[in-house]
């Protein structure tokens, strides 16, 4: 572990930033080394030896928060814990996956590094900075994937964690990913329908926009051809709260007319792009599926049930338009710009069927960790029902099943959600020591 020396302070806050070598493959230790890059935040006048509180991001393929000023859940964490900020391999920091660095490897040699990107690596990586901390145990808490990760953690390493919040992130330990797209279309067909009803206009500004991309060539400020399966993808904003009203606002002001010829505003186009985190951040499109495979590979899931709900394959004029969601598909490789020189790599992750195992339910079944979940009830992106499914089969584990929240929940209203959070495992963790009452003979 190296120090980096360029801590600093804001809002009454310590920032220090730390460096870890780790093996990018740990069953291989020769195939080499990567970076992975944490920061420890903690209270500028807090004198008091706080137990660690280690936060993963949701994903995969984005580094931790940047997070500004001492609010929302890092504040409630504050009050406990001292907080590892953990930018997962391949973002932020860390050694990072991007089309450039890829770009000196053939498609099998990027497909092979790749492979190594997924949550039982991240944990594994998070394993060895604790052990390099000195610390006996800590706590988890996940958003999103990152629940998926702490699952993972929890599987492979449960003696190591004191507590784990989960927010958004209770994923299913065995079901193919089919079943989880056959689930997120529907949600995602709702949440359409739901758009569409608070704002009918809406449904006639959508065909404008995509005839438009279906008749004429329209390009972005990067040069990449905009389409409109490019168009419907920004439909994954759905899953989060308050966008509705600013997704209308985009609508209503894509297209303008100049020398009586209709074109699209670059405004439009400009804030297009910005919503592409598949180019940024291409472990997001190219390790998305693969979170839920273990002995089997995914072959595309989410295209191959599109197929079974032809309402989300937009036709032309007698088509109704419908946004899809947070799922990846093989014709992004061939659109858009930066996933362009990652195509072959993408088809041999997506062929995959070697994929270890992520989870061990024998270990989760006989889990003593406490354990405390908000679970949304119409989440988009993580559906209940698969969520409740496992929680069923671990003890210790408390949900909190909440319909006043989307998926981002934590970002929104952080500081409520971790407090609750944190009592409801309180009350696990001092049931379960507490002394038990005598049998009266």
């Amino acid at each position: 572990m190296t120090v980096n020396t360029a801590s600093f302070i804001d809002s009454g806050l310590r920032f220090t930033p730390h460096n870890f070598i780790v093996p990018l493959d740990y069953q291989h230790p020769d195939k080499g080394n990567i970076n992975v890059f944490a920061r420890e935040v903690s209270l500028v006048d807090d004198t008091a030896d706080k137990p660690w509180l280690v936060y993963f991001q949701g994903g995969p393929g984005f580094p931790s928060p940047r997070l500004n000023g001492n609010n929302g859940w890092l504040k409630r964490a504050l009050q406990d814990y001292k907080v590892l900020l953990l930018d997962q391999r391949g973002t932020g920091n860390s050694t990072l996956i991007s089309h450039q660095t890829l770009a000196n490897q053939t498609p099998q040699q990027q497909a092979d590094y790749l492979s190594h990107f997924r949550a039982d690596n991240i944990v594994r990586d998070a394993e060895s900075i604790r052990k390099q901390f000195g610390v006996k145990q800590w706590a988890i808490l996940g958003q999103s994937f990152g629940g998926f990760c702490s699952l993972t953690y929890l599987s492979l390493f449960p003696e190591s964690l004191s507590r784990l919040f989960i927010t958004g992130g209770v994923p299913s330990i065995s079901r193919h990913p089919d079943d989880v797209y056959q689930a997120t279309f529907k949600r995602t067909r709702e949440k359409n329908q739901a758009f569409f009803r608070q704002f009918p206009h809406a449904q006639a500004l959508c065909k404008n926009i995509a005839n438009h991309l279906m008749n004429n060539d329209v390009y972005l400020p990067n040069g990449q051809r905009f389409t409109v399966e490019q168009f419907q993808q920004i439909g994954i904003n759905f899953g989060m709260s308050d966008t509705f009203l600013p997704t209308y606002y985009h609508l209503e002001n894509a297209l303008i007319e100049v020398n009586g010829e209709t074109i699209m505003r670059y405004e439009f186009l400009n804030e297009m792009l910005m919503q592409q985190g598949f180019q940024t951040n291409p472990i997001y499109a190219l390790l998305h599926e693969s979170i839920y495979c273990q002995g089997f590979s995914s072959n595309w899931s989410a295209h191959r049930v599109r197929q079974e709900h032809s309402e989300f394959n937009y036709l032309g004029e007698e088509s109704e338009f419908y946004f899809t969601g947070e799922m990846v598909f093989p014709w992004m490789f061939e659109q858009y710009e930066c996933l362009k020189p990652l195509k072959e790599a993408a088809n041999l992750l997506a062929e995959k069927s070697d994929w270890g195992k992520l989870y061990d339910a024998e270990t989760l079944a006989n889990n003593s960790v406490p354990v405390s979940c908000a679970v949304y009830a119409d989440d988009m992106f993580v559906e209940m029902d698969i969520s409740r499914e496992t929680l069923a089969l671990m003890p210790n584990a408390k949900a909190w099943i909440t319909n006043e929240y989307e998926h981002n929940g934590l970002r929104a209203d952080g500081e409520h959600i971790l407090s609750k959070l944190i009592t409801m495992g309180n009350h696990t963790y001092h049931c379960q020591h507490s002394p038990q009452p005598r049998t009266m003979r």
